[in-house]
């Protein structure tokens, strides 16, 4: 439309036309006589009003989403911190079980012993002496630690300290190839002597080479003069394999030890020896063989053998 003096005052007479129209309906309260044309109006374009808000109501949860997604995440963020807290305390919880356990089984082993221990935990692996297998515990001098004690776990020996300094200890470990130690068999008391051997059973060098040895046997320490290093009846391993002897003044074992030097986490250096020695007593129990089930089956004469039927056929032809 042209802006013209005509379109001007139509403008102004709409304009007061609509104000006329306000006042009548506020005045005439319900019973206003525009209240037919605004519910015909309603009518009319309610439908459109009604989808017009369908189109528009997810825009609004779209914007009331994005106005609120702040709080949300926060919440979000809070719950997955939550979550981390709890995993990481019972994981703690389970290792602390583990340790709890570890160091259970080694008291009753230290007790079996009669060994004075000092409990100490692994706390780094390998050192900066050169020793292919060594760890270091948190245990040292001031602990009452020296040079040259046995260490053990709650499985059997783990090795012996080589260094000492006032809060930590180097220990070198029995599967070390520098390690030896004096050992004994179990019930027959042959001597030899075990090496380490990395990653690969120990190697036993037993002094009398027409030993009696099968797979199975077991070995402890034979103990060292005023228990250093090694105190005598410490589980050492069992033999994995014999060497055939050849006639020779020593015969060859290879020893599976009770240790695995390679989860070490709870460790014991033996302070104060025991008083005798305790033999074979500190082993662990022998597995009891599982009994092989054996099926008998016993045949007896029936009625439908051969020799039956035979029987009964002369019977009927007699």
């Amino acid at each position: 439309m042209r802006d013209t003096k005509e379109s001007r005052l139509l403008l102004v007479l709409l304009v007061a036309i609509a104000f006329a129209l306000i006042t009548v309906d506020i005045r005439g309260g319900r019973n206003s006589p525009v209240d037919g044309a605004r519910h015909a109006a309603a009518a009319a374009f309610g439908p459109v009003e009604d989808g017009l808000s369908s189109a528009v109501d997810p825009v609004g949860d779209a914007v009331s989403a994005v106005r609120d997604s702040g709080t949300r995440h926060d919440r979000l963020a809070a719950l997955e911190k939550e979550n981390a807290a709890l995993k990481a305390k019972l994981g703690s919880d389970d290792r602390t079980r583990s340790r709890l356990k570890q160091l259970d089984r080694m008291l009753k082993l230290a007790g079996e012993g009669q060994y004075g221990i000092k409990g100490a935990q692994v706390i780094a692996i390998g050192s900066a002496q050169g020793f292919s297998w060594t760890i270091t515990i948190d245990a040292g001098a001031d602990d009452g630690i020296r040079r040259d004690m046995t260490v053990l776990n709650a499985d059997g020996l783990v090795g012996r300290v080589t260094t000492v300094g006032p809060g930590t200890s180097t220990v070198l470990l029995a599967n070390d190839p520098d390690f030896t130690v004096g050992t004994r068999m179990e019930g027959s008391d042959e001597l030899g002597f075990a090496s380490g051997q990395g990653d690969r059973p120990l190697r036993v060098e037993l002094l009398n080479g027409k030993a009696e040895v099968k797979k199975g046997d077991r070995l402890v320490t034979f103990g060292s003069q005023a228990d250093k290093p090694f105190v005598p009846g410490v589980p050492v391993g069992v033999v994995s394999r014999v060497d055939p002897s050849g006639g020779g003044l020593t015969r060859t074992l290879y020893v599976t030890p009770y240790v695995g030097f390679t989860k070490l986490d709870v460790v014991g250096v033996v302070v104060q020896g025991p008083k005798k020695d305790p033999r074979d007593t500190v082993l662990p129990a022998k597995p009891k063989p599982i009994p092989t089930p054996t099926v008998t089956v016993t045949v007896s004469p029936g009625a439908g053998t051969p020799q039956s039927d035979n029987a009964t056929a002369t019977n009927e032809q007699q």
